[in-house]
């Protein structure tokens, strides 16, 4: 273990511990039976010559709602406890899915978290969409054990956002430790913090964690008043071209927003169709199953943006959007006909066509994709933190990331003079 500011040690006696690691090192096996209600082992950090207490939680079902979102607030739905306990207890992120959930809180004075961090241990590197499967390989080769990892993150979801959940923020440096203390003393490979929102970064970096840049395209809502507006930003040609696109995709078919009530099971059945197709397609199997739409749309519905593409009063395609405070996040699509130009117009045209409607100052439209920078989505620089303990696979996975970095920053720098916005606007 490396050396830790002002040392780290368990609060647990030696049988404690044996069982904490016995449980954890199962996930890499067989995943683990879940951990009981009650923390196992209690964790210490000296934080500036401060002893700090943490305690992992039995997933995020086991914190109070109103205790967990005191600390997430409102404003990022990703984070809420709803959509994190949504995904537990419909079995989408479990021990058994290769992600158990084992949120690492610090308590405040009062008794009530001050700071969680959503932590799971993880089997692979499946859902995650910052790739560290070189990583993976190459540690492996060596003779380690890059699994079990523990991750904090939001399951299957690249979209940035706070990734330490605090009440009171001078609990940050004692959350990053106590992430810290669980990795080093349960002998963790590595801690990966990803989509971390980017005011949250310079917490990991005083930590001294290694950071990862990565590339989105992310709509900006420069106060249109409507498409056309928005278009009229654009240059003749990426004008003309979009409009075409979505003339085609259109033909024959009607558009349909559904959001709150007016979602119903058979809207959630057509999804999953969808669903199914894209997720058989990208990665093998759906990453979440169906009951996890049904209790989005019994909690979480007021959150939730369906664009349903309908042929004579039939669904053919969807697509599954989440509303934020200030944000569209477009997150899942599946169509049973082909249609061209139908992706984008569902899940790029229409989702300005809401945020303008609503007031949205952007669109997120999910990871990857440089076909949005024709179509107005400008690319955005998406941040990971990196804790990994051992220092010869420190150092390779800091020179990987130094160079990886020079590349982003190129591509990045190329991407942004691709834009179609008219020249000089």
């Amino acid at each position: 273990m490396r050396a830790h500011r002002g040392g780290v040690h368990a609060l647990c006696d030696e049988g404690a511990v044996r069982t904490r690691r016995t449980r954890i090192s199962a996930v890499r096996k067989a995943h683990g039976p879940p951990l009981p209600s009650s923390p196992i082992c209690a964790y210490l950090a000296t934080v500036s010559s401060q002893p700090i207490t943490a305690r992992i939680a039995n997933g995020v079902v086991s914190i109070p709602p109103a205790e967990w979102d005191a600390c997430a607030g409102d404003g990022n739905p990703f984070v809420s406890h709803a959509f994190l306990a949504i995904l537990e207890r419909s079995g989408s992120a479990t021990a058994h899915a290769g992600w158990q959930p084992l949120p690492i809180v610090i308590d405040g004075a009062d008794g009530c978290a001050a700071g969680i961090a959503p932590a799971y241990v993880k089997s692979h590197s499946q859902g995650e969409y910052v790739f560290d499967h070189g990583w993976a390989d190459a540690w492996e080769r060596a003779g380690g054990n890059y699994y079990p990892k523990l991750q904090v993150a939001v399951p299957f979801t690249p979209v940035p956002g706070p990734r330490l959940l605090l009440r009171d923020e001078s609990a940050a440096p004692s959350l990053i430790a106590a992430i810290e203390a669980v990795t080093d003393q349960n002998q963790l490979s590595s801690a990966h913090v990803t989509f971390v929102d980017a005011a949250q970064l310079p917490w990991f970096e005083a930590a001294g964690w290694l950071t990862r840049a990565g590339t989105q395209f992310h709509w900006q809502n420069h106060g249109y008043a409507s498409f056309d507006d928005f278009l009229a930003a654009l240059s003749s040609r990426k004008r003309k071209a979009i409009r075409k696109e979505r003339a085609a995709a259109l033909d024959g078919l009607t558009v349909r927003h559904l959001s709150g009530a007016e979602i119903t099971e058979a809207h959630w059945d057509a999804f999953w169709t969808f669903y199914q197709d894209t997720g058989a397609r990208k990665w093998g199997r759906p990453y979440l199953t169906r009951a996890f739409f049904s209790l989005l749309g019994a909690e979480m519905a007021d959150k939730v943006l369906l664009i349903f593409a309908e042929r004579d009063g039939v669904p053919i395609a969807g697509a599954l959007n989440l509303i934020g405070a200030d944000a569209l996040y477009g997150r899942y699509w599946g169509a049973i006909e082909e249609v061209p130009f139908l992706h984008f117009e569902l899940c790029y045209y229409q989702a300005i066509d809401a945020a303008i409607a609503r007031g949205l100052a952007r669109v997120e439209a999910g990871a990857q994709g440089e076909h949005k920078l024709a179509r107005g989505y400008a690319p955005v620089t998406t941040w990971s933190a990196h804790y990994i303990p051992n220092p010869g696979f420190r150092r390779a996975v800091a020179d990987f990331l130094r160079r990886e970095h020079e590349a982003v920053a190129h591509e990045q720098q190329w991407l942004g003079e691709m834009m179609p916005f008219r020249r000089g606007d």
